[in-house]
């Protein structure tokens, strides 16, 4: 894996004029509350984290604190009408599973921890606030949200196999698409939920790391932990590999836990692997349009996303990064 220990610490989290402070807090859980309210949720954990970057740690407690109240104001506001439990249990799912985890992670973002281990962290904290909204629709709204979730998916796919009978696909085709869509329907609706909070994490860690260096950059401070192509898995993840694919051994419930670990961790390896062919283009010298027409190539075939989950699972054993020596791995003329 690559050593994050040796990219130079950047600054301690700023704190500014009191008045300054208060608007971008304001400014900050103004933003956070538009993306909670209206589900925009891949960008909720960097408005939290750019808060504290800019105005300290206890700053973006108060605009977590604000954005929630005012996301929680706007789930009164629907009292009476048919959805309003539902809208209020999709609030919470998202204050909890979004907004949360990134806000409990801010020592670590301090101290510069690793990009992946961080997305890690906070992908787990979703899965334990996924799992405490569920727990509270069933005692308090008196409904299930993974049930409503899982019904939900079972009429998308529905939908979905009514085109394909349409489009007069072969019988054969069509059975094999009503078992994988059965099967994913039945067992894998929640690392679908997780796996949208993974790239909410993915990409606002990124963001955070291309604002942090757009305001750093005239100090010649900037790090290159959250770039892109630095983003490296922890090794204990092998482990979670390990159990995700003891699936076909399990049943019931255990069978539907192993599943869904097997799904987000094959997904993070393939993100891994990504990296590193992002790294690799990067130490060719190619900037970011090439390197963007490059991974359109790549991703446009299945096979080539099955290549990079490869290359991903293998980086622990190899440390591929290693394998190419760079003068800068935090250059700017990189983006990611």
């Amino acid at each position: 894996m690559i050593d994050m220990s040796t990219i130079p610490p950047q600054a301690e989290l700023r704190t500014g004029s009191g008045a300054r402070t208060a608007r971008s807090t304001a400014g900050h859980a103004l933003l956070t509350a538009m993306l909670i309210v209206t589900q925009f949720t891949i960008f909720i954990p960097a408005a939290l984290l750019n808060c504290a970057l800019r105005n300290g740690r206890r700053a973006a407690w108060a605009a977590f604190a604000i954005a929630a109240a005012l996301a929680g104001l706007a789930s009164a506001a629907t009292i009476g009408t048919a959805d309003a439990k539902l809208f209020a249990s999709y609030i919470a799912a998202i204050v909890l599973s979004h907004a949360l985890p990134p806000m409990l992670l801010l020592p670590l973002v301090e101290r510069r921890q690793s990009y992946g281990e961080l997305v890690v962290l906070m992908l787990s904290g979703a899965a334990a606030g996924l799992g405490l909204t569920e727990v509270g629709t069933r005692l308090f709204a008196g409904f299930s949200l993974y049930a409503l979730q899982v019904e939900q998916s079972k009429a998308a796919a529905n939908v979905m196999l009514a085109k394909y009978r349409t489009a007069g696909t072969p019988a054969e085709a069509l059975q094999g698409l009503e078992r994988w869509f059965g099967y994913c329907t039945t067992h894998l609706v929640a690392s679908g939920l997780l796996l949208t909070a993974a790239v909410a994490f993915i990409l606002s860690m990124l963001m955070v790391g291309r604002l942090e260096a757009w305001r750093t950059r005239r100090t010649g401070t900037v790090s290159g932990t959250y770039l892109f192509r630095n983003f490296a898995l922890p090794d204990w993840l092998l482990f979670a590999f390990v159990i995700g694919g003891l699936t076909p051994l399990a049943h019931g419930f255990l069978q539907t836990v192993a599943a869904n670990v097997l799904a987000v961790v094959i997904f993070l390896f393939i993100v891994q692997g990504f990296a590193l062919f992002r790294f690799l283009l990067a130490a060719m010298g190619v900037g970011f349009l090439g390197a963007l027409i490059a991974s359109v190539f790549v991703l446009a075939s299945g096979v080539g996303a099955i290549l990079l989950g490869i290359a991903g699972l293998f980086d622990p054993f190899f440390d591929f990064r290693h394998l190419q020596k760079r003068k800068d791995d935090s250059h700017e003329s990189h983006s990611d």
